[in-house]
C-alpha cells in the first residue's frame, strides 16, 4: 500500500466521520468507555482496520519501561486516536496525544472530547507530526 499525505488525510475522513455517527448517535454525557466501545463497533461497520488498547512501549535510556501506558487507538498503523468525555479539554490531553505520537512514530493523532454538542467543531483536536510531513503528498 502506498501511504501518502492524501492518503493519510482520506483515511482522517473516514474515521471523522465515524466519530460524527457516534456522537450523533449517542449524544453527550456518557462516559469514556461507552464511545470507546461504540466507536470501535462504527469502525468495525465501516471496514476501518484498527487496533484498541495499545500498549506504547518506553524506551528508556535503551531499556524498555513497562509503564502500561495505552491509547485508545491505532487507525491502519498511521492515526493515533484519544477519546475524552470531559467538560473541559485540557492543554494536558494535547501533551498526552503528542507523546503517544512521538513514542509510536505516527503521522496523525486525533483526539475527540464528547462532552461537546457539536464533536467536529468544538470536540475535534487534530495534530501532525514531522513523520507526517516527510510523507509525500501524493
Amino acid at each position: 500500500m502506498y501511504i501518502s499525505q492524501d492518503y493519510v488525510d482520506r483515511l482522517t475522513y473516514e474515521v471523522n466521520g465515524a466519530a460524527i455517527e457516534v456522537h450523533k448517535t449517542l449524544g453527550p454525557g456518557l462516559l469514556e468507555k461507552v464511545y470507546c466501545s461504540c466507536l470501535a463497533k462504527e469502525l468495525e461497520l465501516r471496514s476501518i482496520n484498527f487496533q484498541r488498547e495499545v500498549f506504547i512501549p518506553i524506551d528508556y535510556k535503551g531499556t524498555l519501561v513497562n509503564a502500561d501506558l495505552r491509547c485508545d487507538f491505532i487507525v491502519e498503523d498511521l492515526i493515533c486516536i484519544e477519546l475524552k468525555a470531559v467538560k473541559e479539554h485540557l492543554p494536558i490531553f494535547d501533551a498526552q496525544l503528542m507523546t503517544y505520537l512521538r513514542l509510536l512514530k505516527l503521522p496523525k493523532g486525533i483526539s475527540y472530547n464528547f462532552f461537546v454538542s457539536n464533536l467536529f467543531s468544538e470536540g475535534t483536536k487534530t495534530f501532525v507530526t514531522k513523520e507526517y510531513q516527510a510523507l509525500p503528498k501524493r
